[in-house]
């Protein structure tokens, strides 16, 4: 009997969550085809609306903090990889290796110390914070289907009231065949039975009404209250989160920089101690585009004569009077000729050391072969053609040599000279030496010259690389 009884209390339970839903899928239908009027609060849609976009902001912080830790995760991973590549390498016998292997595990520590406490001040904090929001969301969900019900129980009640004058009038007028043969003593007390029971459905809407009234208010009050209060928590959770990455982070580069300046101080003790095997890059642009600033050619295509400069060596083999005290030791072919030559003057007097010699030059050059490598240097105006002594007025000013462009070159500056493979160059010396960067050129081309006979508005800058040098 128990075990009916219990089974009878569930089936009765079922049949009423049953009835139920029926009642709120019909009542949605009505609202939804105009046939009925629907309770509506504006202000609490509002705050409906306002939690929503609270948790979706929420769960986008949650994911996007959860990428940003995977983030430290990985880097924590490739900086230890590569302070054990740098342990590996470090040989025994180097000054400074307990200190960058003490230097690594502090390292290590510092990246697991930052992770956890992105945990525990960020991430838990971002979980507490979003744990209130199921909850609250089943809620606001359980009261819009008391209001569904509140509004069911309320168009029931409506409608009796509504049929209230025309039962009284069915009783008042009996039309059924049973009434009509009753005889008249019997017709009062169908009558009666007809009020009191249309009486009886009409009280028991007013207590459905009237619960369901209270039910849907007291969650309605509960939540005007706490989805406004959630609202504006918002501000102060953000501000104690976005806080506490930055402050971590802060503290967290602080204390690397410390650990990266300590290794750069065992780096520089172990140059100091190797200098002599000082490794040095030299930046190589990918393209013809030299650097603004600090321009460096850009290397030409492979296999160009002038892709490796031009070196002359020449092994001069000594004079049988060059150990002669006072004789002249004969001049290379590149070095220019003095300015007696030029003029037609006399020699100067055997033993008599030249401009710019000392007596320990000269018995370095006395006693050992003339290793001469050829330079550029910028002549003066009207520089010697050939050594004759007849200057060369249709050069430029200050002319020094020509070449002739092996490549295209396109100009990236208002200073540059656009080359084309076949241009021929004449080089000039820069009016400011130190404007001269390495590898690069002043010059002015050969048919501008000619036309305009104009340095200052035609003379640039291009790489030495892409020519080659003809005169």
């Amino acid at each position: 009997m128990a075990e009916m009884g219990s089974k009878g209390v569930t089936a009765g339970k079922i049949a009423s969550n049953m009835q139920k839903k029926l009642t709120r899928a019909q009542e949605k239908v009505l609202q939804k085809l105009g046939k009925a009027d629907e309770t509506k609060d504006e202000q609490f849609e509002q705050c409906v609306q306002n939690f929503n976009k609270q948790l979706n902001e929420g769960t986008r912080l949650q994911k996007d903090l959860r990428t940003y830790l995977a983030s430290v995760k990985a880097m924590h991973e490739a900086s230890k990889k590569l302070n054990e590549c740098l342990q590996e390498v470090y040989e025994p016998d180097w000054p400074g290796r307990d200190e960058a292997n003490k230097i690594a595990e502090n390292n290590d520590l510092l990246w697991m110390d930052y992770h956890q406490k992105l945990v525990d001040q960020a991430l838990l904090t971002m979980d507490t914070y979003l744990g209130q929001f199921p909850d609250i969301k089943s809620r606001i969900a359980k009261r819009g289907r008391k209001l569904v019900d509140y509004d069911s129980a309320r168009h029931h009640y409506e409608s009796l009231q509504t049929a209230k004058k025309k039962d009284e009038a069915k009783i008042a007028k009996p039309v059924s065949l049973l009434e009509k043969a009753a005889p008249q003593w019997c017709q009062g007390k169908l009558q009666a039975h007809l009020v009191a029971q249309t009486n009886l459905l009409r009280n028991q809407a007013e207590e459905e009404l009237i619960k369901a009234q209270k039910v849907f208010e007291e969650m309605n009050v509960d939540l005007q209250e706490e989805l406004p209060s959630l609202w504006n928590s918002r501000v102060g959770f953000y501000v104690n989160t976005f806080q506490s990455i930055a402050g971590l982070e802060e503290n967290f580069h602080k204390e690397m920089s410390k650990l990266n300046q300590n290794l750069n101080d065992v780096l520089i003790s172990l140059e100091k101690q190797h200098g002599s095997n000082t490794f040095t890059i030299k930046a190589q642009p990918s393209d013809n585009t030299p650097a603004k600033g600090n321009k460096s050619p850009s290397p030409p295509p492979d296999g160009s004569p002038a892709a490796t400069p031009e070196i002359r060596v020449n092994h001069e083999p000594e004079l049988a009077n060059a150990a002669t005290p006072g004789a002249a030791l004969p001049k290379s072919p590149s070095q220019p000729a003095d300015a007696s030559e030029v003029a037609g003057g006399t020699q100067p007097a055997a033993g008599a050391p030249e401009s710019g010699e000392t007596p320990a030059s000269e018995a370095a050059s006395s006693s050992l072969p003339a290793v001469v490598v050829e330079t550029f240097s910028a002549a003066v105006n009207g520089t010697v053609d050939g050594g004759s002594g007849a200057a060369r007025l249709d050069l430029p000013p200050g002319f020094m040599f020509k070449v002739q462009a092996q490549h295209d070159y396109i100009a990236t500056d208002t200073d540059e000279l656009q080359l084309k493979a076949g241009d021929v160059v004449l080089v000039v010396p820069f009016q400011n030496p130190e404007e001269q960067d390495e590898g690069w050129l002043m010059g002015v081309k050969e048919s501008d010259w000619n036309q305009h006979k104009e340095l200052e508005k035609c003379r640039g800058v291009f790489p030495e690389n892409f020519t080659e040098r003809v005169e």
